[in-house]
């Protein structure tokens, strides 16, 4: 999936942090919700303003930075 149209980074919203299509939720609200046993669902119904394609996005651009590390440290 190409996570790019749905991370935003700006200076001003959540100090910079990768943020979901501009919104103030950052990936890694996401994924903590994902890693603490949240289904899809309680998460979209937690945040009407995400969607599925979002928690993808989320997971997606969590695998490219893991994948970049690796590949620096490599």
């Amino acid at each position: 999936m190409d996570y790019r149209p749905f991370i935003t980074i700006e200076p001003g919203k959540r100090g910079g942090k990768p943020c979901l299509r501009g919104l103030r939720i950052t990936v890694y609200d996401v994924l903590e919700y994902l890693a603490a046993g949240m289904s899809e669902e309680q998460i979209l119904a937690d945040f009407p303003d995400l969607t599925r394609d979002d928690i993808r996005a989320s997971l997606a651009f969590a695998a490219d930075r893991e994948r970049k590390l690796v590949k620096v440290s490599a």
